[in-house]
């Protein structure tokens, strides 16, 4: 079994972003990056799968800037088997990714492709499903569990009545959600081994992928303050507020 896992590097998250100072875009200067936890997770579950099956290979694509590397390492720290840059000079939208990582999977032919289900620095949620649309495979998103057996994967995803099970035939692509599972630390030695793994690097335009940005960003702002609370007397004081100060009721 082959698994296709793609990373993305992001701002860290415990760092509080802020915007540049005329506005333009998100200030990346000297912002702390690191690997995305919910591609964490998607990593532990391809991971996981290995443990369970000798023959299995993990492969960690990322589609970014040169220093993606790190975070590529960062995956095969934790135990993947190779790595694939496809370098680009700047962001891209996520429909350019999804077809870089389309291409990468035709020439690869994973059985699976498992992603994070969405980056914590935009929040798109969206280049699992055009990968599964564009590759013509079925999709399982915002998986919970995940259990192989022969040539299907069943999952378990959370929905707003409880949860669903589906069973999707190979090879597919899956989603994973925040409870899915917990990463496991990458120990020193791994980190070691990890630097001479396989990490192959190609350049974007060697994929002959239309790139050409489909939005624009017009700005980036602080959210305004919030104003602090107060405290009330009475439920009539509360009314009052609510309807005259607040305009939350009529």
């Amino acid at each position: 079994m082959k698994i296709l896992v793609p990373v993305k590097r992001v701002i860290d998250y415990n760092v509080k972003a802020r915007p540049k100072d005329d506005g333009s875009d998100v200030d990346l200067s000297l912002a702390k990056m690191g690997l995305n936890p919910f591609c964490e997770i998607a990593i532990e579950a391809a991971l996981r799968i290995k443990d369970e099956n000798d023959q299995c290979e993990v492969i960690a694509v990322s589609v970014g800037e040169k220093q993606a590397q790190e975070q590529i390492r960062t995956a095969l720290a934790m135990g993947a088997d190779r790595g694939i840059l496809v370098e680009a000079d700047s962001p891209l939208e996520p429909l350019a990714v999804a077809k870089c990582l389309k291409i990468i999977a035709d020439r690869e032919c994973p059985d699976l492709l498992i992603f994070g289900k969405q980056g914590i620095d935009n929040d798109n949620n969206q280049t699992g499903q055009m990968v599964a649309a564009l590759c013509g495979y079925p999709q399982g998103t915002f998986c919970s569990a995940i259990d192989i057996v022969g040539d299907v994967v069943a999952i378990t995803r959370e929905v707003d009545g409880g949860s669903e099970v589906w069973e999707l035939p190979l090879p597919a692509v899956l989603t994973a959600d925040l409870r899915l599972n917990e990463p496991r630390y990458a120990s020193l030695p791994n980190i070691m081994k990890a630097k001479k793994k396989p990490l192959e690097v190609m350049a974007l335009g060697d994929l002959g992928v239309d790139t050409r940005p489909r939005q624009a960003l017009l700005g980036v702002s602080l959210p305004s303050e919030r104003k602090p609370g107060i405290k009330v007397d009475s439920v009539a004081d509360l009314i009052e507020k609510l309807k005259n100060e607040a305009k939350v009721i009529l």
